[in-house]
């Protein structure tokens, strides 16, 4: 490890790469040979729209960052995740269109914001009567789903969403949480607390299913890939949550004029990944609900930013004279086979993401030429494929290129206005922000 402030100088650099273990490595790398090539894009032109759209959409977005903290111990952190949900009124925004230029004021208000956030203890950071920061940890995740309440008037806790999709999850058993004080137990955890059976009969949360805590460092460094899967939870849970809002109430015939945008594949890496396939089935519950008072499937759609999918539509898009093989408003859906031959190498049988997603890619050109990479729901058994890139299994497929069409904005590359803006309401500042966020932290530990 290098010194603060060292970095490695032109000569160590050159000298690695020149290096012959190097030189056998890069020699020995699969190289992918463009003639040996046998699934190709090829665009399309999308099914025709609904004929009404959705005049709202709902956009979730997350952020979270780590800042040091002073509390006699070396090293101390904590952490922070927030996520922002923004309502965005559609038919507001086509009437202020009408009458360009439009009014920023007016614009502003076509959009509803929403925010909550937490603090997470991180390294060296023990709360109550613990003796580890990693269970001080367990017990803020679990806090944090307990405590968050998204619609005040029937006080249904996000804690409630989170036990039934563990409904879901198989039958088995993790590693004591308590392994730092000698407990080599296998435990089964409860969709309610419980405690350890060994003798100290300590608490178990029911979100030690996570199995976050397992990427936790106690001692030092940074905790930062943990703090990231809480996000990541909390912003895919609130999705479920809300459409089981909608269901309570018994709105799902008002879904056809709400469409929900999560910032993000659809899919959940990491140890919390047994989630996906509860989301997905707890998804298509709902979703054979909707069908049968609507007549058609919800609107859900992910978007990604950045990532291998986002770089090979880039690069498929480019033709060697300059032009482009996507034309605006064209489609392409990539197939298992496709994307283990040109995008994520794999002979495996399994479908890709299998374990982590319960969506899938889709590649859009919208009518401005932003390149879109979204992920769409598979919302019944049929949907569940990778095999087909038929868009008549979607019956919202046209209707979500629409959509597309309509957010994208110029306020940066292919990117939607919606999860532009639930970014800004949920971000973090990296800078300025770990200031104000460390003065809070410093304050709130002194009292």
């Amino acid at each position: 490890m290098p010194y603060e402030g060292e970095y490695a100088h032109y000569q160590p650099l050159k000298r690695i790469v020149e290096s012959e273990r190097v030189q056998q490595l890069l020699r020995r790398s699969r190289v992918l040979d463009p003639a040996t090539l046998t699934h190709h894009a090829t665009p399309k032109t999308p099914p025709v729209a609904d004929k009404t759209l959705p005049s709202l959409v709902l956009a979730i977005d997350g952020s979270n960052a780590e800042v040091d903290v002073r509390n006699g111990y070396p090293g101390a952190k904590v952490g922070y995740c927030s996520v922002a949900s923004v309502v965005l009124n559609l038919d507001e925004v086509e009437r202020l269109d009408e009458n360009r230029p439009v009014n920023p004021i007016e614009f502003r208000r076509t959009e509803d914001l929403s925010s909550d956030a937490c603090a997470l203890p991180g390294c060296n950071v023990i709360t109550r009567d613990h003796v580890a920061a990693k269970d001080s940890f367990r017990e803020a995740v679990f806090d944090l789903l307990h405590d968050a309440i998204v619609d005040e008037e029937d006080n249904t806790r996000l804690l409630a969403t989170y036990q039934a999709l563990l409904r879901y999850k198989p039958e088995g058993t993790i590693s004591c949480p308590y392994t730092h004080l000698g407990c080599e137990r296998q435990v089964s955890i409860m969709e309610h607390l419980s405690t350890c059976t060994c003798g100290r009969k300590k608490p178990l949360f029911p979100t030690d299913a996570l199995r976050i805590h397992e990427r936790f460092n106690d001692e030092s460094g940074s905790n930062g890939e943990a703090f990231g899967y809480v996000r990541g939870v909390w912003e895919h849970l609130l999705l479920i949550h809300l459409l089981r809002c909608f269901e309570q109430r018994n709105w799902f015939d008002r879904l056809g004029s709400i469409a929900f945008f999560l910032d993000g594949p659809l899919a959940v890496f990491g140890p919390p990944a047994w989630m996906s396939a509860a989301m997905k089935k707890e998804l298509q519950r709902l979703n054979a609900v909707v069908r049968e008072k609507t007549g058609n499937d919800m609107i859900i759609v992910g978007i990604e930013k950045s990532g291998n999918f986002v770089a090979h539509f880039a690069d498929i898009d480019k033709r060697d004279d300059g032009g482009q093989n996507f034309q605006p408003e064209s489609y392409f859906l990539p197939t298992d086979a496709y994307i283990k031959q040109r995008i994520i190498f794999s002979d495996s049988d399994k479908q890709y993401g299998k374990d982590t997603y319960f969506g899938r890619k889709l590649f859009y050109k919208t009518k401005s030429g932003a390149q879109i990479v979204a992920n769409i729901p598979f919302l019944s058994s049929e949907q569940d494929t990778l095999d087909s890139d038929d868009p008549s299994l979607y019956p919202r497929f046209g209707t979500i290129c629409a959509l597309l069409d309509k957010l994208v904005t110029s306020r940066f590359p292919n990117a939607l206005g919606p999860i532009v803006s639930a970014h800004a309401q949920a971000s973090i500042p990296l800078h300025l922000g770990q200031k104000v966020l460390k003065q809070l932290a410093q304050a709130l530990m002194r009292k």
